[in-house]
């Protein structure tokens, strides 16, 4: 049986954590970028080096695989993988364990002369982060890419997807060729830290990932009247920010009252313009997320807070836009799959938990042209999408186990 490389694998998570690596620790090493594409460059070093084939396609996703250097629908791939972008002032582990402990299990059995029935491969997908689109390369992979929106896609700053892209080497409009052909993945198995507490809190070393969250983004947009700031009287002003803020506050309260009780909602991003201490705010914008397991409760989400949106419009003399920016369905993972990682715990004398994703991942999509599933690993505190991010490295070198074990029943 071949077994994973603990030291392995946590010299080549530090070693990627150098990329995009800051002062204080975390790392920020969006898709793209200078320090994402010498990540690219030393992850396929590493393929190769583990002798396995490498290639990258049109959508920028980086593969390597062990008995395959293509996906062909007359050999199915059993395919693991996750990715190495990350968020800003984000943390080492996010995505990059998926990837590095996939590369680690196809190296342990391609070093062991293991022969699975099917072939194995590893996937970093592009921009799973979102700062052009969310998950953009497993989309392209999985053929849900909306081609007609690739010239328009850009950064919250403005940065266009085809300007970034072509900085980088890759020609935007070329992505939905990255599309694999029906059937060429006989199964998906994701890696993941948890981002979570549910693990650590119960004393759990797996988590086996029922379901992934659905994700709505919408960009909303209050316009008032830009005035100056000390000659306007208080009750002639359409501050298009106390709008925004009056949203923010009353979208939540509505989003925990009304919700499932798994529902959660963010603002992350918030902008006024034109943005000077001495005049009212003309035009203030969010972006509004929301997620849950049920597709149902995320519609009824949806009418409800854009309801609302418009109430608290009128109310203050004010008009608002509603952006849908992005919605990814909530996606069951597969029983073979769920029943393969219970097995792997089973035969590894690990303690093993069913829960649902708060996060989207990749897996998501690759759920719906193939069998997919996830597993989690403990994440210390729940922290994540942060510098000080942490698992323990046995938990890690747990959640590779398992990973390594999954995968070769999957690929009998």
């Amino acid at each position: 049986m071949p077994a994973v490389s603990g030291s392995r694998l946590r010299a080549r998570l530090e070693r990627l954590a150098r990329f995009g690596g800051l002062p204080g620790g975390g790392v920020t090493r969006s898709c793209w970028s200078p320090p994402h594409e010498e990540a690219r460059a030393w992850l396929l070093g590493e393929i190769r080096a583990a002798g396995l084939q490498a290639w990258v396609d049109p959508a920028g996703n980086v593969f390597g695989g062990l008995g395959t250097a293509t996906f062909d629908q007359a050999r199915p791939v059993v395919l693991t993988g996750s990715h190495i972008d990350t968020v800003p002032e984000g943390g080492m582990l996010d995505g990059a364990l998926g990837v590095i402990a996939g590369l680690e299990c196809l190296q342990a059995v391609h070093e062991s002369g293991t022969a699975p029935a099917r072939p194995l491969a590893v996937a970093a997908w592009s921009d799973e982060e979102g700062r052009y689109g969310s998950l953009f390369g497993s989309r392209a992979f999985c053929g849900l890419l909306d081609t007609a929106r690739i010239p328009e896609m850009a950064s919250v700053d403005g940065e266009r997807l085809v300007d970034a892209m072509a900085r980088a080497g890759f020609e935007a409009a070329r992505a939905p060729e990255a599309r694999a052909p029906a059937g060429a993945v006989a199964a998906y198995v994701e890696l993941h830290i948890e981002q979570g507490a549910r693990l650590e809190e119960g004393g759990v070393q797996i988590g086996n990932v029922e379901v992934i969250v659905g994700v709505r983004r919408t960009r909303v947009v209050f316009h008032g009247q830009a005035d100056h700031a000390g000659t306007t009287p208080m009750e002639r002003r359409r501050d298009a920010f106390l709008g925004a803020a009056d949203f923010a506050l009353r979208a939540r309260e509505l989003v925990v009252a009304e919700g499932s009780g798994r529902s959660v909602t963010n603002f992350g991003v918030v902008q006024v313009h034109p943005g000077a201490s001495n005049i009212v705010p003309g035009r203030a914008e969010l972006v509004h997320e929301m997620r849950d397991p049920e597709a149902a409760v995320l519609e009824a989400l949806a009418r409800k807070t854009a309801a609302l949106a418009q109430e608290v419009a009128r109310g203050r003399a004010l008009s608002v836009e509603l952006r849908p920016m992005s919605a990814t369905l909530p996606a069951p993972c597969s029983p073979r799959v769920q029943a393969a990682v219970d097995d792997a715990c089973t035969a590894l004398g690990l303690s093993c938990r069913r829960l649902y994703s708060a996060a989207g991942h990749d897996a998501q999509n690759l759920a719906q042209v193939t069998d997919a599933g996830m597993v989690f690993v403990p994440s210390q505190g729940g922290r994540s999408h942060r510098v000080d991010e942490s698992s323990d490295w046995a938990d890690l070198e747990r959640g590779a186990r398992v990973l390594l074990h999954t995968l070769l029943a999957l690929a009998r």
